[in-house]
């Protein structure tokens, strides 16, 4: 019977032409209300998705910008307690600590207290320090900088740091403008931070001036039993809000949100800082409340049009492709319907060519046999289900000593196995799988953590011998896919695995004899695209760089994150350019190790050219921070006086040369004080040399505390001494030697009474060398000797003081 004679129609009594069409029709009326009814879903979805989006990005900006104010408090906090552990902070140390704090901050600023007696005797001490005229200053009604008008108090800034390009008005009494006054104020009477309302701030440029002042009082740190004392100064943070802000933020035009913020406690309400994003049309709002000090800010947060832009509807797309789905699904059904006759005609045919397919498959069946027995290096054996050998090719022939006709139909594939690694082998499995999987199949049967990966097995050879090989194993299927067998590839690394056990062997001894070599061996290189690897480190580079070997291996770049930033890019460079000469490589850097802190390297290794391309070194490196403790213990000893701790001749002369060559490059002032202890030979034969040595470390002491950090104190020998004073005139220079004279005689010495010296002054002249310095210096205090001693005589400019004692 034909096929269209038994074959349905659909809907009984329509034709089947009727019915494709019928069809077509429903499937895509059903499409267009499915469409509908998902479009409808995925509107609301898209509402309730734009509402969330707009949240976290809410949250994250809000997060992001508490953070940053969060973060200016603790800064500013941490240069307070900078100054309240610091007895006496200078310029220099004020900038050393308060330029890394510079991050979002226009400045940082210190100003102490100055009562209106101290204003004078501030002002002048201020001059001499900078070289400059300091003068307290304030605004007047021009908004010009004038001296300040006469008050009780001051709080001029004396210190700053500031990324502006303006420079900050150092003097600037920050109490003669209120809002600055009032935040001075609540800072001194909470002991907290306190902020400024909003103000134009002074010595920035206009785009930033708009911020405030976050200032933070400046106590000494209380002892116990007493209370917080009033503060001796404040410090001070220059927030520009723009900068603060919007800085590190997306460009307007990339912008999802658009942003203002303004200071609650602000009666005008004035906006602080407004992003240029357009906002959208949306009634998304998201407010927020940010703190910084005493004060609380609002933050007004509306999407943008860019956020419209990123999160658009997709809900006319959704429309068009389901529409356009359910057409071609009907489209499709009806030819499915139409086409019936000519796809059972399409059968028919592929049913006639699959049976031509069979026969050529049997020939090529009949061909991959001949394959089979050619492969002479690799044993190749199939199985029954039973485990029965029905293929053996001329491989396994070979390998195994047997022949085909003695083991097909007779021997199993377990028979060929040695039976105590088949018994370990199913006990294992069983464990891994559950189940009991006996000895016979243990060889077939893959676990689950080694799938279709060769596993070295040892077969017995006809002769009895043992023979080492990698097996394959996978299943056999007929033509309608039903298991028939297994197929068993086996290769022997008898070979193989001698290389590997003599490679292990060398292995081990490379590894006993790098053991007692101090330091790290290695090998490293360096390939194209700057691609640096370790292909061997011994475990002395585990001590080197507290780095396990095999962590260095994967990734060497672990050794560069060791090594100190200062030296990091001078070793790459220096490895780099002995691979462009392959030439020897030695370098000594230093290294910041997790548990020993900072030690001190030394590498060698000789280069290679490989043959791929790229730099092959073969070194070692050693701990030598012992050896560059001893070095920098002898550089001091050569330099310092052994008995009175201060620099020595050598030294001074040394830097007196550095100076007078600084002098010749540039313009400035260069002064020596030259001392020597009066009758100090007197001292050692009445009292003693160990009293005598006692005076001189006592006199030591008292001129040191006298001395600026600038000077240079030194011992040129016996109980003469030295004083070096860089940019310092005559008048400066008579006036410290007046200082260290009145500091020795205003108090006498344990044992030996008071203790007086002959100074001499000599100020650096236009074209004079060294030699005609020192000598003029010489010969000041030759001059204070003959003129009765205890005296302080300047070279040349005729003054002198008596002390008035008479030793003679």
């Amino acid at each position: 019977m034909p096929l269209q004679a038994v074959r349905p129609k659909i809907l009984g009594f329509i034709s089947e032409q009727a019915s494709a069409w019928l069809v077509a029709l429903v499937v895509l009326l059903a499409g267009c209300a499915l469409t509908a009814i998902v479009a409808w879903a995925a509107a609301d979805l898209y509402q309730q998705q734009v509402r969330q989006r707009f949240q976290l990005l809410v949250n994250e900006r809000y997060t992001r910008l508490q953070e940053r104010f969060e973060d200016q408090e603790q800064r500013l906090n941490s240069l307070r307690r900078f100054f309240v552990n610091s007895d006496d902070v200078s310029r220099e140390e004020f900038d050393g600590f308060a330029e890394p704090l510079l991050l979002r901050a226009r400045a940082y600023s210190w100003a102490p207290r100055v009562s209106r007696g101290q204003r004078s005797q501030f002002e002048q001490h201020e001059s001499d320090q900078r070289g400059t005229p300091f003068v307290i200053r304030e605004l007047n009604s021009a908004g010009q900088l004038v001296p300040a008008a006469e008050r009780d108090e001051y709080i001029p800034v004396l210190y700053s740091q500031t990324q502006s390009l303006l420079g900050t008005p150092l003097g600037f009494d920050l109490l003669a403008q209120p809002l600055r006054r009032s935040a001075l104020e609540r800072a001194r009477l909470t002991g907290k931070p306190a902020v400024s309302q909003p103000m134009q701030l002074v010595g920035l440029e206009p785009a930033y001036a708009t911020g405030v002042l976050l200032v933070a009082p400046v106590s000494h740190a209380p002892t116990a039993g007493q209370p917080q004392s009033e503060p001796y100064g404040y410090v001070m943070a220059v927030i520009s809000m723009r900068q603060l802000v919007a800085e590190g933020l997306p460009k307007p035009d990339r912008d999802n949100l658009v942003m203002q913020l303004v200071d609650t406690s602000d009666v005008q309400k004035r906006v602080l800082f407004e992003s240029g994003t357009v906002a959208s049309d949306r009634d998304l709002v998201g407010a927020r409340r940010l703190s910084l000090g005493d004060h609380v800010y609002a933050l007004d947060l509306r999407p943008s049009q860019v956020f419209d832009q990123a999160n658009h509807s997709s809900l006319s797309t959704i429309l068009t492709m389901g529409g356009l789905l359910s057409l071609l699904l009907s489209a499709l059904l009806y030819v499915l319907v139409s086409q019936r006759q000519r796809a059972l005609k399409l059968v028919e045919q592929r049913t006639v060519q699959l049976r031509m397919r069979e026969q050529e498959l049997r020939g090529a069946h009949g061909q991959l046999r001949s394959v089979l027995n050619a492969a002479t290096q690799v044993a190749i054996i199939a199985t029954d289900l039973r485990g029965v050998i029905n293929t053996f090719n001329a491989g396994a022939e070979r390998m195994l000593g047997f022949k085909a006709e003695q083991v097909v139909g007779a021997h199993t594939l377990e028979s060929l196995h040695l039976a105590s690694e088949l018994e370990a082998r199913s006990t294992s499995l069983s464990v891994a799988l559950g189940k009991r999987i006996p000895a016979s199949q243990a060889m077939l049967v893959e676990s689950p953590d080694n799938l279709h990966e060769a596993r070295e097995w040892s077969l017995i050879r006809q002769d009895g011998s043992q023979l080492t090989v990698n097996m394959l194993a996978t299943v056999l299927l007929d033509d309608h896919g039903l298991w028939i067998g297994h197929l068993a590839i086996y290769l022997d690394i008898t070979e193989q695995k001698r290389a590997y056990e003599a490679l292990a062997a060398r292995d081990r001894l490379l590894k006993k004899l790098s053991a007692h070599v101090p330091g790290g061996i290695f090998q490293f290189t360096l390939e194209p695209r700057d691609n640096w690897k370790f292909i061997y480190a011994s475990d002395g580079m585990r001590d080197i760089y507290e780095i396990d070997p095999g962590l260095l291996q994967q990734d060497a770049k672990k050794v560069f994150e060791r090594i100190h930033p200062l030296d990091a890019e001078r070793v790459r460079a220096s490895i780099r350019l002995s691979a462009l000469q392959l030439s020897h490589w030695r370098e000594e850097y230093r290294v910041l190790l997790p548990q020993r802190g900072l030690r001190w390297i030394r590498g060698e290794a000789t280069p290679e050219e490989l043959p791929a391309g790229g730099t092959l070194w073969h070194g070692y490196v050693s701990d030598i921070s012992d050896l560059k403790r001893v070095e920098e213990e002898l550089r001091a000893l050569s330099i310092t006086d052994s008995l009175t701790g201060i620099h020595n001749r050598r030294y001074f002369q040394d830097r007196l040369k550095i100076e007078m060559v600084r002098l010749n490059r540039t313009s400035g002032a260069l002064s020596v004080i030259m001392l020597d202890i009066d009758h100090f030979k007197r001292i050692n034969d009445r009292h003693g040399h160990a009293v005598g040595d006692g005076v001189l470390q006592e006199l030591c002491k008292r001129i040191s505390q006298r001395l600026r950090r600038t000077d240079v104190f030194c011992r040129l020998g016996g109980e003469e001494f030295m004083v070096l004073c860089p940019q310092t005139d005559g008048a400066q220079a008579y006036i410290l030697a007046m200082e260290l004279w009145s500091s020795l005689r205003n108090a006498p010495m344990e044992t030996v009474g008071i203790v007086t010296a002959s100074f001499g002054v000599a100020s650096r002249r236009v074209d004079e060398g060294v030699d005609g310095l020192l000598l003029r210096a010489d010969s000041a205090v030759y001059v204070a000797k003959q003129a009765g001693r205890d005296r302080v005589e300047t070279c040349g400019s005729g003054l002198a003081r008596d002390g008035g004692i008479s030793t003679n």
